[in-house]
C-alpha cells in the first residue's frame, strides 16, 4: 500500500487527484484543480526549518515563508491557502513545511485549515523536527526507544526509503561527530505504533539501531492518516551537517512528489594551478617562503622550487583514468620554457603532460604567472602597492596583461593543447581586488579581458565569493583547499599548518588567537602523523560538504601537491571514496569545466532574481505543468522520468537524468511564450533505479549552528585558508 502511494506521487499528478476528498460543489467540481508550484514554509526560527529553506534557496525552488514570531504575519486560513482561477479550484501551495507536527497548539483553527487543505488537494506536509509520539504514528521513545545524542551513529535507508524518496543513496547515513564533548546531533529513536488509528500507516524511510535493543527506531518516516501524508523527522539538524545534506534532496522530492521548480546536483571539480611552473618552498626554520613575498628580500637561502616530474605527470594521468575523474590543468607555458633554458633545452615533465594531454582539461593561467594588479613593492613585508611621486598607484599595464594571456594561448596551440579561450585564471587571482593592499581591481584588467575575448575569470571564493562582471568576463569563484602551494611533502604541510593554527605559546603565529573565524589547535600536530590523521580528514570533509551543497564552484590546489609526496591524492581519494560509499550510481558527481561553472552561476542568479521579483508563474493541472518566466531567463525544474516538453509541433525530451529523476534548464520553444511539460508515468518509481554505488515541544537540544558552509560543526582550523596563490 505504501509503495503504491509513493509510486502514484512520483509518477504524475493525475494519481494525486484521487486524494481529493472534498471537491467544490460547483462547476469547479468537474475541473481538475490547479496546483501552484510553490512551497509553504511555516518557520519557528529553528535550524531544521532553516535547513529546508536553505535547500529550497539553493535549488531555486520558490516558497512562501510565514514567520511564527512575526505578530503581523498572515493568518493561515482557507483564503490564504486556496481559491479559484477561472472557475477552477487552485491550491496556492504544492507542499507544506512545518517546524513540527502542530506548531499552533491544540484546537488551532490554522492547523485545521492546513489539514483540510492537504486533504482536499492531496498536499504533503513535512514536520521538520518533532519528537516521537502517537500523534505522529510512533510510540514514545521508550521500551524500546532512545532519546539523546546521535553523534557518530550510522543510520540506514530502509527498503521503503530506497524504493521511494531516498533511492539515490547507497544505504548508510552517517551522523557527524566532529568534536568530542560537543553535542552536534540530537534525536529520538522509536518504533511505529503497533495499533494505528483506523486507516493509518507509518512507513519508516530512515532508521537506526535502538541502543540496548534488537529493534530499529525511525528517524525519517511517512505517517499516512486521515486522508493526509506527513513526513516525520525525529532528529534536529542544520543545513551544513552531512546527515542532512544526504537527506535534503529526498525530503524535497517527497514533499513535492518529484515535481518542482529548481534542481539540485552534487558538483566537484579540481583545478591544479601552476602546472609547468616551480612553486617556492616553505622554509620550516624561517616560517616563510623564500622567493615569495612573505619572506623579507634576501631572507633565507636560494629558492628551492617544487615541480612535478615526468613520473608525477604519469601518475596524475593514471590516477585520473583509474578514478574516472578529469583534473583541470591550469598551466603556465612560460614555466616550461624557463625550465628548458636552465636544463639544456629539455623538459620531460612538459613532454609527458603533452603526450597525455587528452587525459586532462587545460585552462590558461597566463604565460609566466606575474602579479597583474598594482605594481608590487616587495621591499617590505607585507608588500604594498607602488606609487609614483604624486602618490598615485602604479598598475600593471593593459598591454602586459594582454601579452600574458595571448602568449600562453600561442604556446598551447604550438603544443596541440585544446583550450577554451573564453576561460582565464590569473596568477594568484591577481588583477582583481585583494585586501588590504589593493582594494580595487586593476583598471587595466577589464579592457584586457574584453580585448582578448575572456568571458569567464576565476576568482578566490574566500576573498571574492559573488559572481561579478569585469569587462567582458564574469567571475567564477573557486574554493581554496588547505593543502598549501608551497609544500611538496607532508612534513612541510604539517609544519606550516602548525605555524598558522597554533598559539604563540606553542610556537605558532598566533593569528588564530582571538579570531572570530577560526580557533587554534589545542596542540601542534605531530609532524609524522598529523597530515594523515588530522588534515586529510578535515580537508576532505570540508570539500565533500561543498560538493553536497549543490554548489558548482571548484576547489583549487597546485602542481606542487602532485609532486614529491603527492599529498593531494589522499585528500582527493577520501572525497571520492566517501562519496561513492554514500550515493548510488544514478547520482554521480558532476565535474564541470570553468566556463560551465560560470554559466551555471549566471543562470542561477537570473533565475533567483526572477523568483524574488515574482516574475515566475508555474502550476500543474493533471499531467501538465505550465511555466512562465521573463523572456531570456532560463527555467530550472525537476520532473519525473518520462517527462517531455511540448513544442509547437510535437515534443522533445526534458532535462537529463539525475538521482532517479529528470532535471535541468529549459526555455520556451520556438514561437512559444511559456513552457509546457507533459508528465508521463514511468513503469516503476523513478527512485528505484539506484544500483547502490554513486503541541508540547521536547526540550530544545544543544545544536551548534556553524557560521559558514565550509565549516561544519565545530569551528576549527579549516575556516581560515592560508596561504594561497
Amino acid at each position: 500500500m505504501r509503495r503504491m502511494l509513493w509510486k502514484a506521487g512520483v509518477c504524475g499528478s493525475a494519481a494525486v487527484l484521487t486524494l481529493v476528498t472534498s471537491p467544490v460543489t460547483t462547476r469547479a467540481a468537474t475541473l481538475e484543480p490547479r496546483i501552484d508550484l510553490k512551497v509553504l514554509v511555516v518557520d519557528d526560527g529553528g535550524p531544521a526549518t532553516g535547513a529546508i529553506t536553505a535547500e529550497l534557496d539553493s535549488a531555486g525552488t520558490p516558497y512562501t515563508r510565514v514567520d511564527l514570531a512575526d505578530s503581523g504575519r498572515p493568518q493561515i486560513n482557507t483564503t490564504f491557502l486556496s481559491d479559484t482561477v477561472s472557475g477552477r479550484p487552485r491550491a496556492k501551495y504544492q507542499a507544506v513545511v512545518l517546524p513540527n507536527d502542530n506548531p499552533f497548539g491544540a484546537g488551532s483553527a490554522e492547523m485545521e485549515a492546513l489539514a483540510t487543505f492537504e486533504r482536499t488537494f492531496g498536499i504533503r506536509q513535512a514536520d521538520a523536527y518533532t519528537y516521537a509520539r502517537p500523534e505522529v504514528g510512533l510510540n514514545y521513545a521508550q521500551a524500546p526507544g532512545y532519546i539523546g545524542s546521535l553523534d557518530g551513529a550510522t543510520a540506514q535507508v530502509t527498503s521503503a526509503g530506497k524504493s521511494g524518496p531516498f533511492g539515490y543513496l547507497d544505504g548508510d547515513v552517517p551522523f557527524e561527530d566532529n568534536a568530542p564533548g560537543v553535542s552536534e546531533s540530537y534525536g529520538y529513536l522509536a518504533v511505529p505504533l503497533a495499533q494505528q488509528q483506523a486507516g493509518a500507516t507509518f512507513t519508516s524511510y530512515v532508521d537506526a539501531p535502538i541502543p540496548s535493543s534488537s529493534a530499529r527506531g525511525s528517524l525519517v518516516g511517512e505517517y499516512a492518516h486521515d486522508g493526509r501524508r506527513e513526513l516525520v523527522v525525529n532528529f534536529v539538524y542544520n543545513q551544513h551537517q552531512q546527515q542532512y545534506r544526504l537527506l535534503s534532496r529526498g525530503i524535497v522530492e517527497w514533499l513535492t512528489q518529484g515535481i518542482h521548480l529548481g534542481a539540485d546536483r552534487n558538483y566537484f571539480a579540481v583545478h591544479v594551478d601552476d602546472v609547468l611552473l616551480g612553486d617556492d618552498r616553505w622554509n620550516t626554520s624561517l616560517n616563510c617562503t623564500p622567493g615569495d613575498v612573505d619572506c623579507a628580500p634576501g631572507e633565507g637561502t636560494a629558492p628551492d622550487p617544487i615541480r612535478m616530474t615526468a613520473a608525477d605527470a604519469r601518475y596524475a594521468k593514471q590516477w585520473s583514468t583509474d578514478r574516472g575523474f578529469t583534473l583541470d590543468m591550469v598551466f603556465n607555458g612560460g614555466g616550461s620554457e624557463d625550465y628548458k633554458a636552465e636544463h639544456g633545452g629539455a623538459d620531460p615533465t612538459a613532454d609527458q603532460l603533452i603526450a597525455d594531454k587528452s587525459a586532462f582539461r587545460w585552462v590558461n593561467h597566463t604565460y609566466t604567472h606575474p602579479f597583474l594588479g598594482c605594481v608590487q613593492d616587495v621591499s617590505v613585508v607585507p608588500w604594498k602597492c607602488s606609487t609614483d611621486a604624486s602618490g598615485k598607484v602604479q598598475w600593471v599595464s593593459q598591454a602586459d596583461i594582454t601579452s600574458q594571456i595571448t602568449q600562453n594561448r600561442s604556446w598551447a596551440a604550438g603544443k596541440g593543447l585544446t583550450l577554451d579561450n573564453t576561460e582565464l585564471v590569473t596568477g594568484e587571482h591577481s588583477g582583481m581586488k585583494v585586501l588590504p593592499q589593493q582594494p580595487a581591481d586593476n583598471p587595466n584588467l577589464a579592457p584586457a579581458l574584453t580585448a582578448t575575448g575572456v568571458k569567464w575569470l576565476a576568482s578566490d571564493n574566500s576573498r571574492d565569493p559573488q559572481q561579478r562582471q569585469i569587462g567582458s568576463a564574469l567571475t567564477a569563484p573557486r574554493f581554496p583547499m588547505n593543502v598549501y602551494y608551497n609544500v611538496g611533502r607532508a612534513a612541510e604541510q604539517v609544519d606550516e599548518y602548525n605555524f598558522i593554527y597554533t598559539s604563540k605559546a606553542d610556537g605558532g603565529s598566533g593569528i588564530c588567537e582571538g579570531s572570530s573565524t577560526t580557533t587554534c589547535l589545542s596542540a601542534p600536530l605531530d609532524p609524522q602523523t598529523g597530515y594523515t590523521s588530522y588534515i586529510v580528514p578535515l580537508e576532505s570533509r570540508i570539500a565533500l560538504g561543498h560538493a553536497l551543497s549543490n554548489d558548482p564552484r571548484p576547489v583549487y590546489i597546485h602542481q606542487s601537491n602532485l609532486a614529491e609526496d603527492r599529498i593531494a591524492y589522499p585528500v582527493l581519494n577520501k572525497i571520492l571514496g566517501d562519496y561513492t560509499s554514500l550515493y548510488g550510481a544514478n547520482t554521480p558527481l558532476v565535474n564541470l569545466r570553468l566556463k560551465d561553472i560560470g554559466t551555471e552561476l549566471k543562470q542561477r542568479a537570473a533565475w533567483a532574481a526572477a523568483l524574488k521579483n515574482n516574475q515566475v508563474t508555474a502550476y500543474r493541472i493533471g499531467d501538465t505543468v505550465t511555466i512562465s518566466s521573463p523572456t531570456g531567463t532560463r527555467t530550472s525544474a525537476t520532473m519525473p522520468v518520462g517527462t517531455t516538453q511540448k513544442q509547437l509541433i510535437g515534443s522533445t525530451a526534458f532535462g537529463t537524468a539525475y538521482a532517479g529523476q529528470l532535471s535541468g534548464w529549459t526555455t520556451p520553444g520556438t514561437l512559444q511564450s511559456s513552457i509546457t511539460l507533459r508528465l508521463t508515468a514511468p513503469a516503476t518509481p523513478a527512485a528505484s533505479t539506484a544500483t547502490g554505488t554513486a503541541d508540547v515541544e521536547a526540550p530544545a537540544p544543544a545544536t551548534r549552528v556553524p557560521s559558514g558552509v565550509a565549516n561544519p560543526v565545530p569551528a576549527g582550523p579549516g575556516d581560515t585558508v592560508l596561504p594561497k596563490r
